[in-house]
């Protein structure tokens, strides 16, 4: 074999080498996903089969009910969907109805979400009060969030 042959061969195995490391990076990056979801999504059923999503919504007011325990109940919103959660584990100071909330876990069977980690949001937008007041819903939350969310995928798609 030439002192070329072998250069060529050296090259051949170094791109190998890099094009196996980086398919078994992004198998185990695919792997590692975490999906975002609203309740919408989770109503109509577009988490994926067997993924482990994140829930992010607003905290409905009124809908916490704390059990004996730690066992925690509420109800997370959208504006156009809401959905049950259920959370045995202590809920972050930050923990306020009508804030933005992020709930990793997994759907049940009965529907509802079953959160093994609740994180709270809270809000960088500042808003002047009477505006803020003027946007909420009779659920008690804005769904001005939501309604730029929505427009920037759509815009996007």
């Amino acid at each position: 074999m030439t002192k070329r042959q072998q250069r060529m061969m050296a090259v051949a195995v170094l791109v190998l080498g890099v094009g196996a490391a980086a398919a078994l990076g992004f198998t185990a990056f695919r792997d590692n996903m975490m999906y975002f979801q609203t309740p919408s999504d989770l109503i109509a059923g577009k988490a994926p089969a067997g993924a482990k999503p994140r829930l992010g919504g607003l905290g409905e007011k009124g809908s916490v009910s704390r059990g004996d325990a730690l066992p925690v109940k509420f109800r997370m919103a959208d504006c156009a969907g809401v959905v049950n959660v259920r959370y045995d584990g202590i809920l972050p100071d930050l923990f306020r109805e009508g804030q933005g909330i992020v709930a990793t876990g997994r759907v049940a069977t009965d529907g509802a979400f079953v959160a093994d980690e609740v994180l709270a949001k809270h809000d960088e937008n500042y808003m002047p009060p009477d505006l803020a007041e003027s946007l909420k819903t009779d659920t008690g939350h804005s769904c001005e969030p939501f309604k730029a969310m929505q427009s920037a995928m759509q815009s996007g798609q």
